[in-house]
C-alpha cells in the first residue's frame, strides 16, 4: 500500500507540473494589453513641435522703447500679434550704463520729465505651453514594475522542469515494474486426466473449439491470388473457362459423416450464395449413427460441413426455404417432412407426423409456391398422395390431395417420383412417375377440370421411370416456361412442352409426345437441371459419373462439355447455383462436387431469338412427324 501510494503521489506531483508549464506557456503566446497613455492638454506634440516654439519665442520682435527725445523704435513690427502691450520704462527709470549715480543725468542737469502720446502696439503672443511627463506616456503597463526572469533563465528552468517530468515518468514506470514483479503469478494446479477429459468434452469448449476453427478454416482457404501481376495477358484457368472448358473447384466429403453413404439430393441456398445443402441415405456399417444425415457444405470451408443435421429415417430430398435462410427442409423414406434450423442443434425443430392425414410411403420430391407472405411447401410421396404445408404447422397438412388415375390400365395409383411447376403458376403441376408417364394435375378444382390428375392428356416418351422432371425458369425477354425436360433410367433425356387446352381435341391428341430426345447417355440418367441464367443451356448427371452441359443454340446432337467426376462412381443429383456458374453434383460415394463452367453461363441477347428459332423447328419437326405417322 505504501508503494502505490508513493506511486499515486508521483503520478499527482508530475500532472501539477504539466499544467503549470502549460499555463504558463498560454500566459506567454498570449498578447499583453496596452494601457492607454494619458497626457495633459498640449502635451501630444513631438519634440519636434517643441523646439520650433521655443524657436519663435526667442526671435519675437523686440519691444519699442522710447528715446529721450520721446520718440519710437516700434516702426514697421507695428501691427505684430501679441497678447499683451509693452512700454519702455521712463527715462528717469535708466541706469546708466556708465556708473553714473541715481538720478544723475548725462549732461549735468535736472531731468524735467516730458510726456508723449505714445500709440500702444498689441502683440499677439502665444503662452508658454507647460509641458507635464507621466510615467505613463511613454512607457508600457509594468515597465517599472519588477523584471521578470531572463531567456536564459526560462530556458533553464524548462529543461529543469522536463528533466524533472522525465525523471517522474521513469520512476513511475520502475515503480509499476517492481509492482508486477512483486505480484508472483501463481502456478496453475495441474489437472488429473479426468478433469481434463471433463473440460475437453464440455460443450462449451466443443462449440468454441469448433466456432473459432470454423472462422480459421475459411480465412486460409481463400484462394484468392495476391500476387497477381494485372499488366500480363490472361492465365490458363480462364482460357480453359471461354474455352468452354469446365474446373473443379470444390469437393466436399467428411469420414465421418458421409462414409459409405449415397448423396440423394443436393441444393443450393438462395440467401447465402456460398452455401449448398446435400442429403444421405444410412450407412449400412454404422448401426448406431443416425440412418439419414444432411450436410451444409461452405464453399469456403472445405474440410468439414458448416453444420449437420440428424434424422430416423433415410433423407430423399432436400431444399433450402425459398423465403426463410435459416430453416431447411427434408423429405424422408418413411414419409415424415423435416424441418431444420441453422440457429438450432442437429435434430429438426419440426416434423409431420406418420398418420393417415399426411405422407407414409417415401417423399421423393418437395417444391416451394407462392410468395413471401403467402407460399406453402408442396410434396408428393410414392403413393400418389399430394400434400400442401404450412412451415410453423407440420402437425396437419393444409390440404391433402389423392393422385388417382382411374383409365390406367394396371392400377390407379401413381407412383410419383418427382414434382415440377411453372415459374408462376401455384395450382397446376407436373409429376413424373414409376411407369415413366409424366401427368398434368391440379391442387383446385378450376374452369373445365377437377382437383387431381387431368385425365385428358398424359405425355409418353420414356421406357422406365423418370428420375428428374425440371421447367425452364421464368427471365429474360421471351417466356420459355411452358418446356420442360426429364430424365430417365432409359438412359434418355426429352424436351417436352405442355398443353394449353383443357381437353384434347380428338382422342389421338390425348398422348402428349416430345418435343426432341437427347439420347447420347451411356448410363441410366439421374437428374436434369434447367440453367438459371442461359435460356439454352442445361445439364445433366448419369450413372456412368459423367457431368454434361447442353447448349441447344449451338447444337442439339452432342453436348458442348463433358467430363467424368471423381472417381467415375454414379452421379445421382445436380443443382445450379443461383448465378448460373457453378453447378453442384451429389455422387453414390458419399462427395459433393462443384464445378465452374466460366463464361458460357453468361447469356447474349440473340439467344432467346434462336432458342425460338430452334423450338419453332422442333415443333415442326413433331408436328410433320405426326402428319406421316397418322398418314402410315
Amino acid at each position: 500500500m505504501d508503494r502505490r501510494e508513493e506511486l499515486e503521489k508521483k503520478r499527482l506531483k508530475l500532472a501539477e507540473l504539466r499544467r503549470a508549464r502549460l499555463e504558463r506557456r498560454d500566459a506567454l503566446m498570449a498578447p499583453q494589453p496596452t494601457r492607454a497613455s494619458t497626457s495633459t492638454p498640449g502635451s501630444t506634440s513631438s519634440r519636434r513641435d517643441l523646439d520650433d516654439l521655443v524657436a519663435s519665442l526667442v526671435d519675437r520682435p523686440a519691444t519699442p522703447t522710447l528715446t529721450i527725445d520721446g520718440s519710437s523704435d516700434a516702426g514697421s513690427d507695428r501691427g505684430a500679434t501679441s497678447s499683451s502691450a509693452v512700454m519702455s520704462p521712463p527715462p528717469y527709470a535708466i541706469e546708466s550704463q556708465g556708473g553714473l549715480p541715481h538720478g544723475a543725468l548725462p549732461f549735468g542737469g535736472r531731468l524735467i520729465p516730458e510726456f508723449t502720446s505714445v500709440e500702444a502696439v498689441i502683440f499677439d503672443i502665444p503662452p508658454k505651453e507647460r509641458v507635464v511627463y507621466n510615467k505613463e506616456v511613454q512607457t508600457v503597463e509594468g515597465s517599472f514594475e519588477p523584471q521578470g526572469p531572463s531567456e536564459e533563465e526560462l530556458r533553464k528552468q524548462i529543461k529543469e522542469e522536463f528533466a524533472m517530468e522525465e525523471q517522474l515518468r521513469l520512476e513511475i514506470l520502475e515503480a509499476e515494474r517492481l509492482e508486477n514483479e512483486a505480484v508472483v503469478p501463481q502456478e496453475a494446479p495441474e489437472l488429473t486426466d479426468e478433469e481434463r477429459k471433463s473440460i475437453v468434452q464440455s460443450a462449451e469448449f466443443v462449440e468454441f473449439i469448433d466456432h473459432s476453427s470454423k472462422i480459421l478454416e475459411r480465412a486460409m482457404t481463400e484462394k484468392y491470388d495476391f500476387m497477381k501481376d494485372y499488366t500480363l495477358g490472361l492465365d490458363d484457368d480462364t482460357e480453359d473457362l471461354n474455352g468452354n472448358r469446365m474446373r473443379l473447384v470444390s469437393s466436399f466429403h467428411d469420414d465421418r459423416w458421409s462414409k459409405n453413404r449415397s448423396v440423394t439430393d443436393v441444393g443450393w441456398s438462395t440467401k447465402h450464395p456460398e452455401l449448398l445443402v446435400s442429403s444421405y441415405n444410412k450407412n449400412p456399417l454404422a448401426v448406431n449413427e443416425p440412418d439419414g444425415i444432411v450436410c451444409v457444405w461452405n464453399i469456403h470451408l472445405a474440410d468439414r460441413p458448416e453444420f449437420v443435421f440428424h434424422s430416423q429415417s433415410d433423407v430423399l430430398t432436400v431444399r433450402f426455404s425459398d423465403f426463410h435462410p435459416n430453416l431447411i427442409i427434408g423429405g424422408t423414406y418413411s414419409g415424415q417432412i423435416l424441418l431444420w434450423d441453422t440457429r438450432a442443434k442437429s435434430l429438426p425443430v419440426l416434423k409431420t407426423h406418420l398418420s393417415v392425414g399426411g405422407h407414409t410411403h417415401p417423399v421423393y420430391a418437395l417444391d416451394m409456391v407462392g410468395t413471401q407472405n403467402a407460399h406453402n411447401l408442396i410434396s408428393v410421396s410414392t403413393d400418389g398422395t399430394m400434400c400442401s404445408w404450412q412451415l410453423d404447422m407440420l402437425a396437419q397438412p393444409q390440404e391433402t390431395l389423392a393422385l388417382d388415375y382411374p383409365s390406367h390400365p394396371t392400377t390407379d395409383e401413381v407412383a410419383v417420383t418427382t414434382l415440377g411447376f411453372p415459374d408462376g403458376e401455384t395450382n397446376a403441376f407436373w409429376v413424373g412417375t414409376e411407369e415413366g408417364s409424366v401427368y398434368q394435375a391440379n391442387r383446385y378444382a378450376r374452369a373445365g377440370s377437377q382437383a387431381g390428375i387431368n385425365t385428358a392428356y398424359s405425355y409418353k416418351g420414356h421406357f422406365g421411370p423418370i428420375t428428374g422432371l425440371h421447367f425452364h425458369p421464368l427471365f429474360g425477354p421471351m417466356d420459355f416456361s411452358d418446356l420442360y425436360l426429364t430424365s430417365s433410367v432409359d438412359w434418355t433425356v426429352k424436351l417436352w412442352r405442355k398443353r394449353t387446352h383443357p381437353k384434347p381435341a380428338t382422342p389421338d391428341n390425348a398422348v402428349v409426345h416430345p418435343l426432341y430426345s437427347f439420347e447420347t447417355a451411356d448410363d441410366y440418367v439421374y437428374d436434369v437441371k434447367w440453367s438459371p441464367t442461359h435460356p439454352a443451356i442445361f445439364g445433366t448427371v448419369e450413372g456412368s459419373g459423367k457431368f454434361e452441359v447442353w447448349n441447344l443454340n449451338l447444337d442439339t446432337e452432342v453436348p458442348v462439355m463433358s467430363t467424368i467426376v471423381g472417381a467415375g462412381k454414379a452421379l445421382n443429383k445436380l443443382s445450379w447455383s443461383k448465378d448460373g456458374r457453378h453447378a453442384a453434383i451429389g455422387s453414390s460415394d458419399g462427395h459433393v462436387y462443384v464445378y465452374d463452367i466460366g463464361e458460357m453461363a453468361t447469356p447474349h441477347a440473340e439467344d432467346w431469338n434462336i432458342l425460338q428459332r430452334t423450338v419453332n423447328e422442333m415443333i415442326s419437326t413433331q408436328t410433320h412427324g405426326n402428319i406421316l405417322g397418322n398418314d402410315y
